[in-house]
């Protein structure tokens, strides 16, 4: 039996299900894993799942495919590389309250974008605005993580970035609506988030291990396909009273399902998606190409 430890990038929600559920129901411990899942509220989110991984404090990291990039290219260099998509195709959209009539990217200008502060979020915003006719002049602002989206339903920001299947369900359930925008549709090609990531050197040596985890994570994923409600179930006993409170889980969960891919791709990563968001970083003058020669993710566990 061997002792891993995964980093979540947000308290526990709809695209961790798959890992509670490989955890809940032995899939990893039948692979021989102790699989500890650590959650980034219990340090209130001063440490990023990436430094954890960095500095050991967990094997995995659970991350957008921007901290591959950032981890890869920092001057203590990490040799960080995405193994397992969650998602195979990008559930998150820019948001702005129905009633502000801010009904395009290019409204707002001028306007107040709630941030995360990720990677290249601000600058991706601001060239959405752009590509819809705007100047990309946005005011900035950074609350605190929890409450991002809070202050876009208290009027203290214009707009944010949320997931539509979590903050949209929210949404939808409240009948708060929201005006939507994604970045396909603004010409930014976007790639895989969130990925399940490791060192390269770990991997190697534990590699035997390490396609365990990903075949009982898989599994996980998989299984909510055909148990929606014991799926539920499982979700809910990690949530916070507010998200159990305000979130219709097992709407969320089947928002989520399809895009969890199939039998064929669950989890796997495509090259040309990868390559076309990379390009896009080098082109905008946001990375340098040597990114384009860098060994950033693989599907090699999945055999």
């Amino acid at each position: 039996m061997i002792n891993l430890k995964l980093a979540l990038d947000w308290t526990p929600n709809t695209n961790h299900i798959g890992f509670l559920i490989a955890k809940e129901l032995g899939f990893y411990s039948k692979q021989g894993i102790d699989l500890e899942i650590l959650n980034p509220k219990d340090d209130n989110y001063l440490m990023t799942p990436g430094k954890k991984l960095e500095l050991d404090i967990a094997d995995f990291a659970i991350a957008p495919f921007e901290t591959v990039i950032s981890l890869n290219n920092k001057a203590n260099q990490v040799h960080a590389i995405a193994i397992y998509a969650i998602l195979q195709e990008d559930l998150s959209s820019i948001v702005s309250l129905k009633k502000s009539n801010i009904t395009a990217p290019k409204f707002l200008d001028g306007k107040t974008y709630a941030s995360y502060k990720a990677r290249y979020e601000d600058y991706i915003v601001k060239e959405m605005i752009k590509n819809d006719g705007g100047e990309g002049d946005l005011k900035l602002v950074y609350p605190d993580k929890l409450g991002i989206w809070n202050t876009l339903l208290n009027g203290q920001a214009d707009a944010t970035w949320i997931f539509d299947n979590w903050e949209g369900i929210e949404a939808n359930g409240k009948n708060i609506q929201l005006n939507k925008f994604t970045l396909d549709q603004f010409k930014i090609p976007y790639c895989y988030s969130p990925v399940v990531l490791t060192k390269r050197e770990n991997l190697i040596q534990h590699k035997e291990y390490y396609s365990r985890f990903i075949k009982a994570t898989k599994s996980g994923f998989l299984f909510v396909k055909n148990n929606l409600e014991e799926s539920t179930i499982i979700l809910q006993r990690s949530l916070s009273k507010y998200d159990l409170e305000n979130i219709d889980i097992e709407k969320s969960l089947s928002f989520t399902i399809p895009h969890f891919g199939n039998e064929l791709n669950c989890g796997m990563m495509e090259q040309d998606k990868v390559l076309r968001f990379l390009e896009w970083l080098v082109d905008k003058g946001l990375e340098d190409k040597i990114i384009l020669e860098q060994n950033l993710f693989t599907n090699e566990l999945f055999d």
